[in-house]
C-alpha cells in the first residue's frame, strides 16, 4: 500500500497517483496531501501538475517557506527524493507550469487584488497559498508606508543626549540609536555581543528626551518569546542603571517591562493567529522595540506592523545569520536585503545624522532619492564584537561568510577558547569526551552545593556556565540523548538523576501565563530546609516555584541550538549533526557557535562542519523583493546550495 509520512509518523493511504511518488519518497506529508487533493475537489481541479503544485504549496510553509518558486523546486524535489532512494517523475518545466496554474480555477494570477479570492495566488514564478501572499503583500506596502523620518524631532537635543551617552568615539551604535529616533522604521542588525541591547537602553532615553518621559503606555518593549522578553527586560534595566541619566529618566527606563508579541497583541481566547490589537484597534504605544526579530514569522510580523498606529515608531533588531523563525519566513533578513551587508545612507539622512552629531561630518556614502524615503536608510548594522573575541569572534565570521577553510583553521589552531573533537559525535568514546565532560561535572557540582544549601541566588548566577547544544531532539545526535549523559556526568555521584534534586537545571517547556513562566524560561531545583522548590530569575530577583505547580518541564542539560537562541553561556559544546542531516545548516552552526561567551567546544568530523557552513537555510520568500525591487540581487536564502555537492538544500524541517 502507497502511503505518505506525516511529520509525527501517520500516514495518508492511497495518496493520488499524481502525487503517489513524491509522497512515498518523503517529499509530501499527509497533510501536504490531504490539503491540496480537497483544495482541488472543491475547485473541480483534476489535472496532475496542478495538483503537484498544490501540494507543494501546501507543504511550503511546513518546511519555513512562505511560497514555492517553480523554478528552483523541480531541482530540489528532485535531488531530496535522490537522497532518500527514490525516483520520482520529473516537474514541469517553469513556463509550462505557470500557463497550467493560471488556467485554473484554483488559482489567482498576479500582485493586483481585484479578483475573486481563490485558494492559491501565482504571482511570477512564486505560488502562495492565498493568506500568504496576502500577508506578504500588506506587510511589504505597510513597511514602505513606515520607511519615512519622524515629524517633529529635535536635533538639538538629540545631539546633547548623543554626547552625554556616548562619551567615546563615534560608531556604529550611535548611528542606530538616532536613527531610532529620527525614523519611523528601523531595523538594528548585529551578531551576538555587538552592544544591540546596550543601543536599545540608550535610544530609550533619547526618546525620553523626545517625547517627554516614556511609560509602558508610550513604549513596547516586545519578542517572540518569553525569555527574549525577559532578557531584553534585564538588559535595559541593567543598561539603566549605568547610564548618565537624570533619577527620573532612570526610573522611567526601568518601569519598562518586556513582553512577548502575543501577550502585547492580546490573543484572543483559542486562537495563536488571531489578535485584539489590529489595525481598527491600534496598540496605544508612540514606540514599538522587538528584540530577536529573526525569530518573527511573516504572519506574527504582519499582525504586529498591522497594529501599529500610523505615527509610532517600529525598531527591529536582531541578527540576521541567526536561524530564522521555526515557522514560515525570513522576516528580519528579507527587510534587512543588501544594506544587510552595506548600508547607504540617502543624502537628506546622511544630513540629518551630520545635524545630530551621530556620524563624523566627512562621512560619505550617500546614495539616492534624497527625500529619504527607503528601507536603506533606517537599518543599522553593529560589527564590533565586545562579548568574546578570540577563536570564538574568528569561527562566528568564518561560518557567517561561508568561509569552511577558514573555520577548520580556526578549529585546529588549538586555541584555548575553541576546542575541537575532530569525530563524528556518535561515534565518540565516552571516554574520549572528557573535554565536554570536564565543564559538565563541575558545572553540575557548582548547582548541586548551591541547591542543597538553598542559595537560590547563587545557583541562579552559575545556570549558565555550561549548555551542551545539538540540532536534533532525537537520535544519537539529539539532546534528549546527550542531555542523558550530561545529566549522569554532573549528577553527583552514588545518587540518581531526577528533575527535583537539588541543583538540577530545569526547562519550562510551555508557557504558563499565572506564574508567568514562558517556554525556554530556565531555573534551578533548590532546597529550602524539607522543601523542593524550583529557582527562577525574575526581573531583578527571583520566584521560588514548588514542583508540583510545573506541569510542563523537564531537565535541561542539553537542548537544541533552537531553544537557545536569546541566551549565553560560559561554556558552550556543540554537537555538529551528520552530513545527511535535514537541518544541518550554517545558520544552526553559527547561532549554537555564538551561544558561548568564553569557550566553545565543538563536536563533529570536518566533513560534518564543512557539510553545515556549506548550506545556508533555503526559505523562498518575495518580501525582499517587494521591498528592494527586482535589481535588489538574488537573496541567497532562496538559492539551493546543494548544486555543489549533488544534495537537497536544508529544509528547516521539523521532522527531525
Amino acid at each position: 500500500m502507497t502511503t505518505a509520512a506525516g511529520c509525527d509518523g501517520r500516514v495518508a493511504a492511497h495518496p493520488p497517483p499524481a502525487l503517489a511518488a513524491l509522497a512515498s519518497a518523503g517529499v509530501l506529508a499527509a497533510g501536504d496531501v490531504q490539503i491540496a487533493s480537497r483544495l482541488c475537489a472543491l475547485a473541480g481541479e483534476d489535472r496532475d501538475d496542478v495538483l503537484r503544485a498544490a501540494a507543494l504549496a501546501a507543504r511550503a510553509p511546513r518546511l519555513g517557506h512562505v511560497c514555492v518558486d517553480l523554478a528552483d523546486v523541480g531541482a530540489m524535489v528532485v535531488a531530496e527524493a535522490a537522497t532518500a532512494g527514490a525516483d520520482v517523475p520529473a516537474l514541469p518545466h517553469p513556463s509550462a507550469w505557470r500557463d497550467a496554474l493560471a488556467a485554473s480555477p484554483l488559482v489567482a494570477v498576479g500582485n493586483a487584488d481585484d479578483g475573486p479570492r481563490r485558494a492559491l495566488r501565482l504571482d511570477g514564478n512564486l505560488l502562495y497559498l492565498d493568506r500568504y501572499w496576502r500577508d506578504e503583500r500588506e506587510l511589504a506596502a505597510a513597511l514602505r508606508a513606515r520607511s519615512h523620518p519622524a515629524p517633529g524631532v529635535d536635533f538639538d537635543l538629540l545631539g546633547r543626549g548623543l554626547t552625554v551617552l556616548w562619551r567615546e568615539d563615534l560608531d556604529d551604535q550611535r548611528e542606530a540609536a538616532a536613527l531610532g529616533v529620527m525614523r519611523r522604521l528601523t531595523v538594528i542588525g548585529g551578531g551576538p555581543g555587538t552592544g544591540k541591547t546596550t543601543t536599545i537602553a540608550r535610544m530609550l532615553a533619547l526618546l525620553d528626551a523626545q517625547l517627554g518621559g516614556v511609560s509602558p503606555r508610550t513604549v513596547a518593549l516586545a519578542a517572540p518569546t518569553g525569555k527574549a522578553a525577559q532578557r531584553m527586560q534585564e538588559a535595559v534595566h541593567d543598561a539603566a542603571r549605568e547610564m548618565p541619566v537624570a533619577p527620573a529618566v532612570r526610573g522611567r527606563l526601568m518601569a519598562l517591562e518586556g513582553r512577548t508579541v502575543h501577550r502585547l497583541l492580546r490573543s484572543r481566547w483559542g486562537s495563536q493567529t488571531r489578535f485584539r490589537h489590529d489595525a481598527g484597534n491600534p496598540l496605544p504605544h508612540d514606540v514599538v522595540i522587538v528584540d530577536e526579530a529573526s525569530m518573527m514569522s511573516l504572519p506574527l510580523m504582519a499582525r504586529l506592523v498591522d497594529a501599529l498606529r500610523a505615527d509610532a515608531r517600529l525598531v527591529l533588531v536582531g541578527d540576521p545569520d541567526q536561524l530564522a523563525s521555526v515557522e514560515a519566513g525570513s522576516v528580519l533578513g528579507d527587510i534587512m536585503g543588501p544594506a544587510r551587508e552595506r548600508p547607504v545612507r540617502s543624502a537628506a539622512t546622511l544630513l540629518a545624522l551630520r545635524a545630530a552629531g551621530a556620524v563624523d561630518a566627512d562621512r560619505g556614502e550617500a546614495g539616492e532619492p534624497a527625500d529619504a524615503s527607503t528601507t536603506a536608510d533606517g537599518v543599522a548594522i553593529l560589527r564590533r564584537v565586545y562579548r568574546f573575541g578570540g577563536g570564538i569572534a574568528g569561527l562566528a565570521d568564518a561560518i557567517r561568510r561561508g568561509d569552511a577553510d577558514a573555520a577548520i583553521a580556526v578549529l585546529a589552531a588549538g586555541r584555548t577558547d575553541v576546542l575541537w573533537i575532530d569525530a563524528d559525535a556518535a561515534d565518540v568514546p565516552v571516554g574520549d569526551l572528557g573535554a565536554v565532560r570536564d565543564p559538565a561535572v563541575a558545572w553540575g557540582a557548582a548547582l548541586a552545593a548551591h541547591g542543597r544549601a538553598g542559595e537560590a541566588t547563587a545557583a541562579l548566577a552559575r545556570l549558565d556556565g555550561f549548555r551542551l547544544l545539538c540540532a536534533h531532539r532525537r537520535g544519537p545526535y539529539g539532546a534528549r540523548h546527550w542531555g542523558e549523559l550530561v545529566e549522569r556526568w554532573a549528577s553527583p555521584a552514588g545518587t540518581a538523576p531526577g528533575m527535583w534534586l537539588p541543583g538540577t537545571p530545569v526547562m519550562i517547556t510551555r508557557n504558563d501565563h499565572a506564574l508567568r513562566l514562558f517556554n525556554g524560561d530556565t531555573g534551578v531545583t533548590v532546597r529550602r530546609g524539607d522543601v523542593r522548590e524550583v529557582a527562577f530569575p525574575r526581573g531583578d530577583g527571583l520566584v521560588g516555584v514548588r514542583p508540583g505547580r510545573l506541569a510542563d518541564a523537564e531537565p535541561v542539560y542539553a537542548m537544541t541550538a533552537h531553544k537557545s537562541q536569546g541566551s549565553q553561556f560560559g561554556t558552550v559544546a556543540v554537537i555538529v549533526p551528520p552530513v545527511e542531516s535535514r537541518i544541518a545548516s550554517r545558520e544552526l552552526l553559527y547561532t549554537a557557535v555564538t551561544r558561548a561567551r568564553e569557550r566553545v567546544i565543538v563536536v563533529g568530523a570536518a566533513d560534518q562542519v564543512r557539510a553545515a557552513i556549506a548550506r545556508p537555510i533555503v526559505r523562498a520568500s518575495g518580501l525582499r523583493r517587494r521591498l528592494w525591487g527586482d535589481d535588489a540581487g538574488v537573496d541567497e536564502a532562496r538559492v539551493w546550495p546543494g548544486a555543489d555537492d549533488g544534495r537537497p538544500p536544508r529544509w528547516n524541517d521539523r521532522r527531525c
